[in-house]
C-alpha cells in the first residue's frame, strides 16, 4: 500500500477518536471544546505514530488532525441533540464510544477514511438544517392561565 492508504488510515482513526470525545464530552460547551482540542492533539499523535511506522509524512499528522476536528464536530452536534432530547449522558456516550470503535476499524478499509472524515461534518450540518426554529412568543402563547 502506498502512502495516500496511510493518510487515509489517519483520517478515519482521527475521526474515530474525535467521535470518542465528543461522545465523553456532553453538553457543556466549555467541555465540548476541550474535547475538540485534546482530539486534535490525538489525531496529531496518531498521524505521529502512522508516519514513523508507515510512509506518508506531514499527511499522516494532517489527516489525523483534520479527521479528529471532522469527528467531533459532527459527533458533537449528535450528542447535543440527544441529550436534549432525553437521552441519558451515560447511554449516549456508551452509543457513541461503540460508534467510535465501528469507525476505527471502518478505517483501515481503503479510501473509506476518507469518506468518513467528510461524512461526519456533512451529518452535523444536515442535523442542525433539520432543527426547528424556537421563538419564545409561541411557548407563552401555548401557556393556559
Amino acid at each position: 500500500m502506498g502512502s495516500w492508504y496511510w493518510i487515509g488510515v489517519c483520517f478515519g482513526l482521527g475521526a474515530a477518536v474525535g467521535v470518542l470525545f465528543a461522545g465523553l464530552a456532553g453538553t457543556e460547551r466549555v467541555w465540548r471544546i476541550i474535547a475538540i482540542l485534546v482530539a486534535g492533539a490525538a489525531g496529531a499523535a496518531i498521524g505521529f505514530g502512522i508516519d514513523s511506522w508507515q510512509p506518508g509524512g506531514w499527511g499522516d499528522r494532517a489527516g489525523g488532525i483534520v479527521g479528529a476536528l471532522a469527528g467531533a464536530l459532527g459527533a458533537a452536534q449528535v450528542v447535543r441533540g440527544a441529550l436534549r432530547r432525553g437521552g441519558t449522558p451515560g447511554g449516549t456516550a456508551l452509543l457513541i464510544s461503540g460508534a467510535a470503535v465501528v469507525i476505527a476499524a471502518l478505517a483501515w478499509i481503503p479510501v473509506v477514511g476518507y469518506l468518513l472524515a467528510l461524512a461526519l461534518p456533512l451529518v452535523a450540518v444536515r442535523l442542525r438544517r433539520s432543527q426547528p426554529e424556537r421563538y419564545a412568543g409561541l411557548r407563552t402563547l401555548a401557556r393556559d392561565e
